[in-house]
C-alpha cells in the first residue's frame, strides 16, 4: 500500500497513543510515524512470537543488537563503534538518566539550547539537577539567506559552561540533540568543533542525543558529535535509537555509545541494571532494522522529503503569515505562528478550534513561544487536512471532530499530554 492510501479513519481505527490521546482531533503531536513498520521488524517480531523469548535478554542477543548498531554507524557515518561498547537501554531519557548519576558530579548543572525536546526541561530538576537555557539564534532573514535560520549561541555556551560546574566553577553537562528535535537542524562538522572547543576548555561534558540521526534530507549529513576528534570522543556520551527512523518507540529499546575506555569502565561498573532495560522486542527490532531495513528507511525518508517540499506551499495558501525554515533532519515541522497572536495555549487552540493535535512551542523553553511543532510523517493527504485545519482555526471557520468522537480533551489534559506524553523523542 502507497503511504498516500493512508486514512484518517485507519489511523483512528488502529488507536495508536498519537491517534487516541486527544479523541476526536487528527494526530500530529507526538514523534512516530504513521506509517507502520519495516518488513524485517515484522518478521523478527512474528518469529519472537513464535518462538517464545519471553525471559530476560540472552548475551547472544544483546551482543546481536550492539554489532548491528556499530555497523550501521560505520556503514552511515563512517564512525568505527567498538560494538563492546554498545549497550541497550529503554530509551533516550533513561540514558540522561544515566549520564547524570555516573558521569557528571551531583550539583553541577545542565546547559541546554533551546527551543529543545521538551522533557530534557523537566526530567533533569526531579534528579535535582538545575538547566541553563541557552537560547539558540535565529536568523531573521530566514530561508532566502545562506546560513541556517537557527544556529548555537556558542558565545552564550561558552559564559554557561563557565559556572556550571559542581562548585560554581567550569563544568557541567551539555546537551546535545543532533538532529535537532524540534527545529530539524543538521550541525555541520564545523559547528560540531567549535562546541568541542568550548567543551574542552570548560572540563565539561557532552550527553549527545542522535536519536533522529538515520532521518537527513538531501544535501545534509549526520556527523556524530563523538566521531569529531579525540577531545569530543572523551568527553561524550552518546545515545541513539533505531525507534524514531524505523518507527519502533513502544518496544523500549535504545542505544548507548561510549567512545572512550574510562566511560565504558564507569558504565561496567554501575550501569548493570540500567544496561538490562531494554526488552526482547526492542532488541529484536533493532537488529532487523539496523540490518535489513535499510531500503525501507530510504524510501521512507524519500516520502518525508516530500512532505517536507510540500510544506511551505500549504503555509502560504492557509497560514499566509506562519515563518517555516524546511528541517534538514527529522520529521518534525518547527512553525512560527506568533504573527497571529493566538495566546499562551496553542496546544489548547489548535485542539478545540482545529482537530489537531500538535505541540506548544512553549513547552521547547521560552524560545519556543509562539511556535508549533507539527510531525509531518503521515500522508500528504493527511498533512493537507492538518493545514487546512489549522488555517481555518486561525480564520475562526469552524471545523468536525475527525472519526466518531465529537467531545475533545480540554486545555488542561492538552497540555498535561504535550508536555510528558511522548516518553523517549
Amino acid at each position: 500500500m502507497s503511504y498516500d492510501d493512508i486514512t484518517i479513519d485507519s489511523l483512528i481505527e488502529k488507536g495508536s497513543f498519537k491517534w487516541s490521546a486527544y479523541p476526536g482531533t487528527i494526530g500530529a503531536w507526538t514523534a512516530e510515524m504513521d506509517f507502520g513498520v519495516a518488513p524485517a521488524i515484522r518478521a523478527t517480531l512474528e518469529q519472537l512470537d513464535a518462538s517464545d523469548l519471553y525471559g530476560y535478554s540472552t548475551p547472544a542477543l544483546m551482543r546481536d543488537m550492539a554489532q548491528a548498531t556499530a555497523q550501521f554507524y560505520n556503514d552511515t557515518y563512517g564512525w568505527d563503534v567498538n560494538p563492546e561498547w554498545v549497550s541497550p537501554v529503554s530509551d533516550v531519557l533513561t540514558g540522561m538518566q544515566a549520564v547524570l548519576s555516573f558521569y557528571t558530579e551531583p550539583g553541577a548543572k545542565l546547559v541546554l539550547p533551546t527551543p529543545a525536546y521538551m522533557p530534557f526541561l523537566t526530567m533533569p530538576k526531579i534528579h535535582g539537577r538545575e538547566i541553563v537555557e541557552v537560547p539558540m539564534l535565529r536568523n531573521e532573514s530566514g530561508s532566502g539567506d545562506a546560513k541556517p535560520t537557527w544556529t548555537m549561541d556558542f558565545e552564550a555556551i561558552d559564559r554557561a559552561l563557565s559556572t556550571a560546574g559542581a562548585d560554581g566553577g567550569s563544568g557541567g553537562l551539555l546537551v546535545l540533540c543532533n538532529p535537532h528535535n524540534p527545529i530539524g537542524r543538521v550541525y555541520t562538522r564545523g559547528e560540531l568543533e567549535e562546541l568541542s572547543r568550548i567543551v574542552e576548555k570548560h572540563g565539561a561534558r557532552v550527553f549527545s542525543d542522535e536519536i533522529h540521526a538515520p532521518l537527513t534530507f538531501t544535501g545534509h549529513t549526520h556527523v556524530p558529535y563523538a566521531s569529531i576528534n579525540e577531545a569530543a570522543a572523551n568527553h561524550t556520551v552518546t545515545v541513539t535509537s533505531h525507534s524514531k527512523s524505523f518507527n519502533t518507540p513502544g518496544l523500549k529499546c535504545a542505544q548507548i555509545i561510549f567512545s572512550n575506555e574510562a566511560d565504558f569502565a564507569i558504565w561496567a561498573t554501575h550501569g548493570m541494571f540500567t544496561g538490562k532495560s531494554a526488552a526482547n522486542p526492542g532488541l529484536l527490532a533493532a537488529v532487523a532494522a539496523y540490518r535489513d531495513s535499510r531500503d525501507w528507511l530510504a524510501d521512507t525518508s524519500a516520502y518525508l522529503e516530500r512532505n517536507r517540499d510540500a510544506l511551505p506551499g500549504l503555509l502560504e495558501r492557509h497560514l499566509p503569515q506562519a515563518v517555516y525554515e524546511p528541517p534538514e533532519g527529522t520529521y518534525l515541522a518547527w512553525i512560527d505562528l506568533s504573527a497571529y497572536d493566538l495566546g499562551d495555549d496553542l496546544t489548547s487552540f489548535f485542539v478545540d478550534r482545529a482537530r489537531v493535535s500538535i505541540i506548544d512551542g512553549a513547552l521547547c523553553g521560552e524560545a519556543g513561544r509562539g511556535f508549533i511543532r507539527l510531525n509531518m510523517g503521515t500522508s500528504l493527504p493527511i498533512l493537507e487536512e492538518i493545514v487546512e485545519r489549522l488555517g481555518a482555526a486561525v480564520a475562526g471557520t469552524p471545523v468536525a471532530p475527525v472519526g466518531s468522537v465529537a467531545e475533545v480533551a480540554d486545555g488542561s489534559e492538552a497540555g498535561q499530554a504535550g508536555d510528558a506524553g511522548e516518553g523517549s523523542a
